[in-house]
């Protein structure tokens, strides 16, 4: 049977991954988290304390990378760096900005867009990330656009961020969230952008509950389940 792709774009904070994976559980597909490999890659490069937005830098450092992808018995997508399990690790917002500078770079595109594109060939899939309907599934199946005003994606961030413990305040992640979105939607590389043939889902005001159901009926429709 062929396979198939839904493809789930937008900005920073707009409840993507959370949306993807609820929708992967309840269709039976693999969820794959795109923006987590490029967080682990700029995790990488601030370790090697390589400048983020240096091209030829991190480019030089690729061929040494060395990431794993990981689905547990918990349900998540695990990310792995050399052996050890930075899942948690690569959502500190000093990450964040470093896989937004990272994931402009072409080369570090180049690099990751194979191991995307075999998850897709190989099984039923949910891919959520910034260029999913544009450049990574240009054919999927289903395309969305997810987003939301800033001050709710911001307050969303925030509060996931307490949740696992991260120490920050409200200001700050407004701050990086508009710095992020200006940065995604400016590079050269693969910008931000609604594919022609996506939906657009603004999800401002609406309750997660009721984004899940109308997200799920979209799909289902669009595929034919």
């Amino acid at each position: 049977m062929r396979v198939q792709s839904v493809a789930v774009d937008g900005p920073s904070g707009a409840g993507k991954s959370t949306m993807a994976k609820r929708l992967a559980e309840q269709l039976g597909f693999l969820y794959v988290d795109t923006g987590a490999i490029y967080r682990t890659v700029g995790l990488y490069v601030q370790r090697q304390g390589v400048d983020c937005g240096d091209a030829a830098q991190v480019t030089a450092l690729l061929p040494q990378i060395h990431i794993e992808l990981r689905h547990e018995a918990d349900g998540l997508q695990h990310m792995y760096l050399e052996g050890e399990d930075v899942t948690q690790e690569i959502r500190q917002p000093l990450i964040s900005r470093c896989a937004s500078q990272v994931s402009a770079i072409p080369a570090v595109r180049a690099f990751l867009m194979e191991t995307q594109r075999a998850l897709a060939r190989q099984h039923n899939v949910i891919m959520d990330g910034r260029d999913i309907g544009t450049v990574v599934l240009p054919q999927a199946d289903v395309k969305i656009f997810l987003t939301a005003a800033p001050e709710e994606r911001a307050r969303r961030r925030y509060a996931e961020l307490l949740e696992r413990g991260v120490s920050t305040d409200y200001d700050t992640v407004l701050r990086d969230l508009r710095d992020r979105d200006e940065q995604d939607t400016a590079r050269s590389a693969a910008p931000l952008r609604q594919a022609e043939d996506a939906v657009l889902v603004d999800t401002t005001g609406r309750s997660l509950e009721e984004s899940f159901a109308w997200l799920l009926r979209e799909i289902e429709e669009r595929l034919g389940t």
